[in-house]
């Protein structure tokens, strides 16, 4: 059980499930820090020759979770906003971003998080991590829930790391985890409660 100062550490000694869902929830509460309380300036920022910025983060990240638990979950087609953007590409979200306010961003990320943890909970509900998901590779196989779920941990993983270097750069804010009783200052969901 998470102390209640830290309610996104996962169990130190948890089922298989818990431990999965324990490691998405500390990342996204780590990554939700590292963006938090930041103006349009600080999620425009970028650092040397790369085009990453904070902002481009939320936005990836929210279509992430809305393509894994819709579109690869269930075979569902993406809703909006995604289903009526005029996607240029793959790196769509990434430049986009900066045509949005911190409060869409913000809004974004955090409503697709809410959607991806409704969607998880029914899709465990129904038959837990082993069932077989709409997605198939090229030789039909469907992926698992399982699968999904690691996916999902990965792709946090890589853009947490992400925003560790861009958030330094914005304001020197440094650190593995949100401190304990840390709260978000911009977020609608239940991130850091």
């Amino acid at each position: 059980m998470a102390d209640s100062d830290t309610p996104w550490e996962p169990p130190f000694a948890g089922t298989e499930l818990e431990h999965l869902v324990g490691a998405l929830e500390r990342l996204r509460t780590t990554f939700r820090w590292k963006v938090d309380d930041l103006d349009a300036a600080g999620l425009r920022l970028r650092v040397g020759a790369s085009s990453l910025t904070l902002g481009g983060l939320l936005k990836h990240l929210a279509v992430v979770e809305d393509h894994i638990f819709t579109a690869k979950l269930s075979g569902e087609p993406l809703g909006a906003p995604w289903n009526t953007a005029d996607w240029d590409g793959h790196d769509w979200p990434f430049t986009s971003a900066a045509d949005d306010t911190p409060e869409q961003l913000y809004a974004l990320w955090d409503g697709a998080v809410e959607r991806s943890r409704e969607r998880l909970d029914a899709a465990l509900a129904g038959g837990g991590l082993d069932q077989l998901v709409h997605v198939s590779g090229p030789d039909g196989q469907h992926a698992s829930l399982r699968r999904l779920l690691c996916d999902l941990i990965e792709e946090y993983g890589r853009h947490t790391g992400h925003a560790d270097l861009l958030r330094e750069a914005v304001d020197g804010l440094v650190g593995e985890d949100p401190p304990p009783g840390w709260r978000s200052t911009t977020s609608r969901s239940r991130v850091g409660s």
